[in-house]
């Protein structure tokens, strides 16, 4: 007991006592952003709702399209995890636990972004047996809550046994972690799976009504999840001890020259189901790609998106030799990529969904400043607690910090 306070202890003032300068500019960036967050967040509490620009019309919005979003960069830690336990890759193994402690981060930022989205966080009562009723087995919400929670633990307990146990320069037990790592490939899968279902099984919401939306989710997070974990990456080789292989990097260049192309041909199929067939139901992606009677909010959003896409796709498979490779044009595809996605998860899909409502209205939707900020202070914290973890994870598997008694 007393090794594991002492252990506790380290990591603790690894995290926080540091010389180093950008560091220290990071952390209290974010610390900033949090600030503003929480003060944007006390607002909501205060005043309810309707400081957000959320409506009976469009109930989901900004939060609810991150957390989309961010259940996809949870599930891509699938990406690391099997190269390393299935195929046996020496140099992913170096850095899988990165991706999961990405992954534990990013489920966090979800329950996040799903509290806030409650308006009041005490609502959350209602799913706990024996206050209320979260209507298990027959309800989607109910398998995201169990899914999501399972695979917070998942991505809490391996990287944090396999931590503690390099820490003390012990050999882990494999039976302690190898089962759960099978089934968090499994479960990784099963997150972004039951997020889809939660859209496609609302009948009332016929953007949503299609059978590719879960392997569009997959697919989707297959391409954005490897362009934030190179971003990642390449900053742990810059600025940390780690030296990851570049055999990690070319991995996930090519995972996402399979899937960000892919990405785009669902949605082409998606398109062309909508519009050649002319149906009532296309007054959505009509609105989302054309404007709809005048209205044309989310039109700049999704081009924009698709632009970027095609560059990203471009740079990827444009023909080079790798001495004629530059890190900056593939971070700025990286980036280009990662932003596609967003816009295309969120504003693309969650918005439209809404708009027209069954009952004909047509009631644009853009964050308001509270919801901005309040976002901004979610994907900070998610930011620093990521940074603080991978932070003393590299130390620990550098040597940094190890048991001396």
């Amino acid at each position: 007991m007393k090794t594991y306070a002492i252990y506790w202890l380290k990591m603790l003032n690894y995290a926080l006592v540091t010389k180093s300068k950008p560091y220290k500019i990071w952390g209290a960036t974010l610390l900033l952003f949090i600030v503003l967050g929480v003060f944007a967040y006390i607002q909501q509490i205060k005043y309810g709702l309707i400081v957000t620009n959320l409506s009976d019309q469009v109930s989901w919005g900004a939060y609810i399209a991150n957390f989309t979003f961010l259940v996809g960069v949870a599930a891509a830690a699938v990406l690391l995890v099997f190269p390393t336990y299935v195929l046996h890759r020496d140099d992913v193994k170096e850095v899988v636990l990165i991706g999961e402690l990405m992954a534990f981060s990013a489920v966090v930022m979800c329950i996040l972004f799903v509290l806030v989205d409650l308006g009041h966080p005490e609502r959350f009562i209602h799913m706990l047996p024996g206050f209320g009723r979260l209507g298990f087995s027959h309800s989607v919400l109910a398998w995201d809550v169990l899914v999501l929670n399972g695979y917070l633990l998942l991505n809490m307990h391996i990287p944090g046994y396999l931590l503690y146990m390099k820490y003390m320069g012990r050999r882990p037990n494999m039976w302690f972690y190898l089962p759960l790592v099978f089934l968090s490939i499994f479960w990784a899968v099963s997150i972004h799976t039951v997020t889809a279902f939660l859209y496609s099984g609302l009948g009332g919401r016929p953007y949503w009504n299609t059978a590719i939306l879960a392997p569009r989710f997959l697919v989707s997070a297959f391409a954005g999840g490897p362009a934030l974990l190179l971003i990642v990456f390449t900053v742990v080789r810059k600025f940390t001890a780690l030296k990851v292989k570049q055999g990690v990097f070319d991995m996930l260049k090519g995972i996402i020259k399979i899937f960000l192309p892919m990405n785009l041909f669902l949605l082409g199929c998606e398109v062309f189901t909508e519009f050649y067939t002319n149906s009532n139901h296309v007054e959505s992606a009509k609105y989302l790609f054309f404007g709809l009677h005048g209205h044309k909010l989310l039109v700049p959003y999704i081009w924009t998106s698709l632009t970027f896409s095609m560059i990203s796709i471009a740079i990827f498979y444009w023909p080079r030799k790798k001495s004629e490779e530059t890190p900056g044009i593939i971070l700025f595809a990286c980036v280009a990529s990662i932003l596609a996605i967003w816009v295309e998860k969120g504003m693309g899909l969650i918005i439209p969904g809404f708009i027209p409502t069954p009952l004909g209205d047509l009631v644009e939707y853009t964050p308001s400043l509270i919801e901005f900020f309040v976002c901004l202070g979610i994907w900070s914290f998610g930011a620093l607690l990521f940074t603080i973890l991978a932070r003393v994870a590299i130390a620990i598997q550098t040597g940094a910090i190890k048991n001396e008694v």
